[in-house]
């Protein structure tokens, strides 16, 4: 249901942001535009991966949109200069739905007024009943989009899949959408995502996963990737649960083995090791929370050694 977390309350962030315009991240830079064409993590060039169905590459840091874009006004010049600064960096999947309130209609209007639709990769959804409906609800989207095609639609929750992917497949035969998937946001369906995915094989799969609900490393990472599924993660900061829990902790030294230095690249890092991952989704409408939430695609991952070490420190803190 949520595809980012909304804003987090963490007042030891302003340090690490800091140390980010102090360091050599090179966020002002305009290096992030051109990411390696290999994925690579080892430079600070924003990381990519492919997405397996084309090989096509997309930046693996993106944008939810989830209540941070349901504001009333699209011409919010707060969003204007999040979606702008996010372009900017060499951001490109943003993430929306029906279900978001406004936020459709204000990533349609600002991304329209800022001109930057053809350097954005948009995914939103259908969440409804019946072919009719979905339809009808598919070409709201376009509109409020302000686009005539979107770059992946997904069945939100997987709510009536076996109607709406035929659909979706439709779509995309005519060029309306690019890649097709489906999507969850809870743990207690991963039984029926994985039937999904077995069956139909979409483009995408997007589901949630953090250091707080790690239950899709069992069985739905490793399928995603046998599959060649590309894999989208929302919820990356358990509904900001996970800033609760180290509010006031030492992030510990040992994260610049890995180019980490706040609190939320360690939590988006720890996700991004995971190599059956395509893209994390954080939400924000704070600038500066968007800078942070794209360094941690910059530099070095943890590896597993140092992935288990996260967890453990966490799990003390």
């Amino acid at each position: 249901m949520k595809a980012g977390d909304g804003e987090r309350v963490f007042d030891g962030r302003r340090a690490a942001l800091k140390a980010i315009a102090a360091g050599g991240l090179a966020l002002a830079s305009g290096a992030l535009a051109a990411a390696p064409a290999t994925g690579s993590a080892a430079d600070n060039s924003l990381l990519r991966r492919r997405i397996p169905s084309s090989g096509e590459l997309i930046a693996a840091v993106g944008l939810g949109t989830y209540q941070s874009f349901d504001v009333p006004d699209s011409a919010d010049p707060a969003l204007e200069k999040v979606l702008a600064r996010f372009v900017a960096l060499g951001g490109q999947m943003v993430d929306s739905s029906p279900m978001y309130g406004n936020a459709e209609s204000v990533v349609g209007d600002l991304s329209a007024k800022l001109g930057v639709r053809d350097r954005l990769f948009l995914a939103t959804k259908v969440w409804t009943s019946g072919r009719a409906d979905g339809i009808r609800q598919m070409e709201t989207s376009l509109a409020r989009l302000r686009t005539k095609h979107v770059d992946l639609m997904q069945v939100h929750n997987l709510l009536d899949w076996q109607v709406h992917l035929p659909t979706l497949r439709e779509w995309k035969q005519q060029g309306r959408t690019r890649y097709l998937g489906i999507t969850h946001y809870h743990e207690s369906a991963y039984g029926d995502v994985e039937a999904v995915l077995r069956a139909e094989k979409p483009d995408f799969v997007q589901i949630n996963y953090s250091m707080a609900e790690r239950d899709a490393e069992k069985r739905l990472l490793p399928l995603a990737q046998d599959l060649g599924i590309a894999v989208i993660i929302n919820r990356p900061f358990a509904k900001a649960s996970l800033f609760s829990q180290v509010r006031g902790k030492p992030l510990p030294e040992w994260v610049a083995e890995f180019d980490c230095a706040s609190w939320a690249q360690f939590f988006l890092k720890f996700i991004l090791a995971q190599p059956a991952v395509t893209c994390v989704i954080p939400a924000t409408s704070k600038v500066q929370h968007l800078q942070d939430n794209l360094a941690a695609g910059l530099g070095r991952l943890p590896d597993a050694q140092q992935r288990a070490r996260m967890a453990e420190y966490l799990a003390r803190v």
